[in-house]
């Protein structure tokens, strides 16, 4: 009788470890760490009925990471402080410092964040996209 208990508790502890180790990549896939900022620019392009640029500054709290996920338009991002790293899927993940820049073409599934454990990223993103479509889309994993 002790015997069949123990197992049955191993059993139930083996689920509940399983059931975690499941969960983790979907924990390590929420936007974290980053603080929103007001865009510096924001301005509808002469002659366009519906285009416009628009320039962020956003900044990630040391760890703070923007997981999978896509811009509808083309992006490029500018390092003002900090080191940040980007990673398009497929491609092995590349390192940018202060006055470094990355172009990152319209749909490409990419994610950033700042490893550092104490010193903030701060960049610039120049987006020109139809008005209020430039901005991210979450990717899930299994998507």
């Amino acid at each position: 009788m002790a015997k069949a208990s123990l197992f049955g508790l191993i059993g139930i502890a083996t689920t509940g470890v399983l059931c975690l180790l499941q969960a983790q990549p979907a924990a390590s896939q929420e936007r974290r760490g980053v603080i929103p900022h007001p865009p510096l620019l924001r301005s509808t392009l002469p002659g366009t009925a519906n285009q416009e640029v628009a320039v962020y500054e956003t900044e990630y709290a040391p760890g703070g990471i923007n997981p999978r996920h896509l811009h509808p338009a083309a992006i490029t991002f500018h390092v003002l402080s900090g080191t940040g790293v980007w990673q398009e899927e497929g491609k092995p993940p590349i390192t940018l410092k202060a006055g470094d820049s990355l172009f990152v073409p319209a749909g490409t599934i990419h994610s950033h964040w700042n490893p550092s454990t104490t010193d903030p990223l701060r960049f610039l993103e120049f987006i020109v996209a139809e008005k209020d479509k430039g901005r991210s889309i979450p990717k899930p994993l299994n998507d």
